[in-house]
């Protein structure tokens, strides 16, 4: 052993040395926390982590501003165990206390319900979750098809119902992009004769979790980084991805937002789904279980990553202009409701599948989406904060015919919503707020609280009584009350369980992924690649990759490829699964209402036949924006754009209608865009736009001159692009190849 002073400096040039590599190797910018993770889920206790060493945090002082002479950490979290807010250690975070693996939630889950009410209290005013959003006013009639599966009377045949709809995105703040990556909410509140039914949902029929005491931890999960408030709106980050790649029942939500579902090219274009099962009961009593959906009259259409992208700078506001500006132009959004619906069986499974898992749908396939009703939005709000901001969703708004199952996931949602909107709505009179008010008479013996617009009379808010004669009455079978189904609780320990068939997490995000056409498949690839490759931590990176390698060993090896990390093996077996072409976007046909069609001129070239083509895209349900050098009229028709003001992904398709030499204002100096090439003298902002449409797989057509355009773009004589003498007759080809939405064919795929 070396003597005392030989140690000291052995360990002073050791300590040097390490100053040295440490100066030399720096971390980069970014890490998201001032500890390393392990791949594995840590097991062993720790003490609260510091922060980070650029990071401060203000003095610890009295509420009356007096020093404590405490450090800055003893402000934060303190102890290595979970513990309620009061200090008690908890043994479990995951499940809630229910009535068996199987039962509904007990009220006396005083976990669950601190966790989730302070969830609900976390931001005033913007909602927690959905704070990005817009809304339109319409009618629902009912087709009559359901009313031997339930006794609602909205659904009667030729029932029409004022219904508010509220489209969203999940995880950006109110001032963030419409086109982000993520789940969008799809809210229906039906203003019934019998009551106000809210269809609460998403664009996505499955969820994150399945059991919703997780729901603040997703969230949070998903949500900026607490520190720096970044990244907003998106999911590519190291918290979203640690979570999901922990918690895997995750992976199949997660499949779906990685797919072009994740970037609807409209709230018109969205396929809606209640995600949940619910009970239905008919007016003899018999029972029946059923998924609620909503099929879009336009076809369920997406975005390409790239326009995405482009459009989150150049119009953030892409989606609610989209549906204001359609529903202004007399394009009316349309859906169609349908239900799958299920015997009501004491195992409460169809075909092997759970229904009380919401992470897990039933194929279509499997069980045919019956029409049961038509949405139409036909109105725009008239101030945006009184009905779009102040409207508020309930699951337990529930008419007659229709009621909730023990689905985990549901039964916290029916304590949560009504929870939240107590502090967003200062208090609980919000349904007295005119865009909340019921289409039905109202006698609830609710008195006072914040907020009351009502002036009750009586002298009697109990029953029975005597002093108002009786009023308010209950209501039986003969009434059309609603009915609580009497479903058998089977007998049952009090646990934090869940029922073993919760358990596969895989089998139904590789039927998703079977399910895709190759072109699909490339997409999700890329979202992996490019979500995974924003992570600063590789441990997660790893983790997740070895989620894909259970889902698909091509998924698992294309991305992993694009990470320059090894694909891992799978840990579970492959499950063989027959596709569902229903989960496809590609192969069919649609409807082109709404669609916006941008049409290049020359204000010097052949402007004949233009305004009959103006009237013509009109007349297919389109609305036609010319695109011109300058402002103003070309050929006395009005100007909607200017090569300095338009983009390519503004439009489903373009039209060339001329060949424009290069404007004045097409200088690098002027106009960014206009350092593009100019080759064939024309402006280099019009070979943009072509470029972009084509890249973007949009269809293209082009007459007279404009077919030069098409020659020095050189994309003419390429899938999806029609050339010829006169609009009359490349238009008519443009409007078949639309309804397909994308010229597919023209997205290389490298996968079979």
């Amino acid at each position: 052993m070396g003597s005392k002073p030989g140690q000291a400096i052995k360990n002073a040039v050791e300590a040097a040395a390490d100053k040295v590599v440490d100066l030399l190797t720096p971390d980069v910018p970014g890490k998201p926390g001032s500890a390393t993770p392990t791949l594995e889920e840590p097991t062993t206790p720790v003490e609260p982590l510091p922060p980070k060493e650029e990071q401060g945090s203000p003095d610890t002082r009295t509420p009356t501003g007096a020093k404590t002479g405490l450090p800055p950490t003893a402000k934060g979290q303190q102890g290595a165990y979970l513990t309620t807010a009061q200090g008690a250690r908890l043994r479990d975070t995951d499940h809630s206390l229910k009535a068996g693996p199987r039962g509904p939630i007990l009220l006396q889950d005083h976990h669950f319900r601190e966790k989730i009410t302070h969830f609900d209290h976390e931001r005033i005013p913007e909602r927690v979750v959905h704070a990005r959003g817009a809304a339109a006013h319409g009618v629902f009639e009912g087709y009559g098809t359901a009313e031997g599966v339930t006794r609602a009377g909205f659904l009667k045949k030729g029932k029409k119902t004022d219904v508010f709809v509220r489209f969203s995105t999940v995880l950006g703040s109110r001032g963030s992009a419409d086109t982000v990556r993520d789940t969008r909410g799809f809210a229906t509140k039906f203003y019934t004769d019998e009551g106000t039914f809210d269809l609460v949902g998403n664009n996505i029929p499955v969820f994150f979790i399945q059991d919703g005491i997780k729901f603040p931890d997703v969230i949070h999960a998903g949500k900026p980084h607490p520190d720096r408030e970044i990244p907003q709106a998106q999911s590519a980050h190291d918290t979203f991805w640690d979570f999901v790649s922990l918690h895997t029942e995750a992976q199949h939500h997660t499949m779906w937002n990685m797919s072009d579902r994740g970037i609807p090219r409209s709230f018109r274009m969205m396929e809606g789904f209640g995600v949940h099962t619910f009970r239905l009961v008919n007016e003899a009593g018999e029972t029946v279980l059923a998924k609620f959906h909503w099929k879009p009259k336009l076809g369920v259409h997406s975005l390409d990553w790239e326009e995405a992208q482009l459009l989150s700078g150049i119009d953030p506001d892409y989606h609610r202009r989209d549906l204001y500006d359609a529903i202004e132009a007399g394009a009316h959004p349309e859906w169609e409701l349908g239900i799958q619906v299920f015997p009501d069986t004491p195992d409460e499974t169809f075909e092997g599948i759970d229904l009380l898992d919401p992470t897990k749908i039933v194929p279509e396939e499997l069980a045919p989406v019956q029409p049961i009703g038509r949405m139409t939005l036909n109105r725009n709000p008239t101030n945006f904060f009184a009905e779009v901001e102040q409207v508020a969703y309930h699951l337990g708004n529930l008419p007659p015919g229709i009621d909730v199952t023990n689905d985990p996931l549901l039964q916290a949602r029916l304590f949560s919503y009504l929870d939240t909107q107590l502090t967003r709505l200062a208090g609980p009179n919000f349904p007295q707020i005119p865009i909340n008010r019921p289409h039905a008479d109202v006698n609830d013996m609710l008195r006072d609280g914040f907020h009351q617009h009502a002036v009750h009379a009586g002298v009697a808010p109990y029953r029975p009584n005597s002093l108002d004669g009786g009023n308010p009455s209950v209501a039986g079978d003969t009434e059309h009350a609603f009915l609580d189904v009497p479903v058998t609780v089977t007998e049952a320990s009090k646990v934090r369980a869940n029922p073993v068939s919760f358990d596969d997490h895989y089998s139904q995000v590789r039927l998703f992924w079977l399910s895709m056409s190759p072109v699909e498949q490339e997409h999700i690839i890329r979202a992996y690649t490019f979500e995974l490759g924003k992570c600063y931590e590789q441990a997660i990176k790893e983790r997740q990759l070895q989620c894909l390698a259970n889902i698909d060993p091509v998924l698992c090896a294309q991305v992993a490829t694009g990470l320059g990390l090894p694909a891992p093996q799978p840990t579970v077996p492959l499950t063989e699964t027959r596709p569902s072409p229903a989960l496809s976007q590609v192969g069919a046909v649609w409807p082109v209402d709404g669609r916006m069609v941008g049409i290049v001129v020359d204000p010097d070239g052949d402007l004949d036949g233009l305004a009959t083509l103006r009237e013509t895209v009109f007349t297919a349900g389109m609305v036609p924006l010319l695109i011109a050098p300058h402002g103003g009229l070309v050929g006395g028709l009005p100007v909607q754009r200017t090569f300095a003001t338009a983009r390519s992904v503004e439009f489903d398709a373009l039209l060339l209608a001329g060949a424009p030499v290069p404007a004045p204002d097409a200088l690098p100096a002027r106009d960014a865009k206009a350092g593009a090439s100019t080759a064939a003298n024309v402006d280099p902002r019009v070979l943009l736009m072509v470029e972009e449409c084509w890249r973007h797989a949009k269809v293209i057509g082009a007459w007279g001159a404009g077919a030069t355009v098409l020659t020095a773009a050189g994309v003419a004589g390429t899938p999806g692009v029609v050339g010829g003498d006169e609009a009359a007759a490349v238009f008519p080809q443009v409007l078949e190849l639309m309804g397909a939405h994308r010229v597919w064919e023209r997205f290389l795929a490298a996968v079979a």
